[in-house]
């Protein structure tokens, strides 16, 4: 049996202070350094389209993190976007944590088991409120609320109607002109 050394959140920082993780795309995931998968077209198009839409909608209500590190227990992961509470300027020191987020929205197509597991279940150890996976293979959002020790409460799969965060119900995001060709 392999054993792997597990990293805390300082000791991989003082590697990206090092330089040892130049030009690599990783994350801190319980504990383990995992290379992030290269980004599509469609991710990066679906990303920045939903980021531009929460910026309009949510103005000054809050900070919309596009593929920013978060900081949790044993982690660091990069979120396509983190929902974050103002001031940003509260993150000139520090990334944000679990008190800070309202919610957290990755985009899913080769992640996608990775996100609906490994992520979800961090997030909801994390006490994150609401995690959002947008679902790039089948045109879905898979949304997940209210952790309760350590586990999502709620999970609803929306594809064909809008969908309102629970911080910001007057917020609603139209699905079917998200994924619009």
């Amino acid at each position: 049996m392999l054993t792997l050394a597990q990293w805390t959140v300082a000791e991989y920082h003082q590697m990206i202070a090092a330089g040892l993780l130049v030009d690599r795309r990783v994350e801190l995931l319980n504990g383990q350094i995992i290379e992030m998968s290269p980004e599509g077209p469609e991710h990066r198009y679906q990303c920045s389209s939903l980021g531009d839409r929460l910026r309009l909608l949510l103005r000054d209500r809050a900070w919309i993190s596009e593929a920013h590190p978060i900081t949790l227990d044993d982690s660091e992961p990069e979120p396509d976007l983190a929902i974050v509470r103002l001031p940003r300027s509260a993150f000139r020191d520090r990334h944000p944590g679990p008190a800070d987020l309202f919610w957290v929205i990755e985009i899913a197509r080769s992640t996608l088991t990775t996100d609906l597991t490994h992520k979800r279940d961090l997030y909801a150890r994390m006490g994150i409120l609401e995690y959002w996976v947008v679902d790039l293979v089948n045109r879905r959002v898979v949304v997940f609320r209210q952790p309760e020790a350590g586990r999502y409460s709620q999970e609803e799969t929306v594809s064909d109607r809008p969908i309102a965060p629970l911080a910001f119900p007057d917020c609603a995001i139209d699905l079917v002109q998200l994924f619009q060709p």
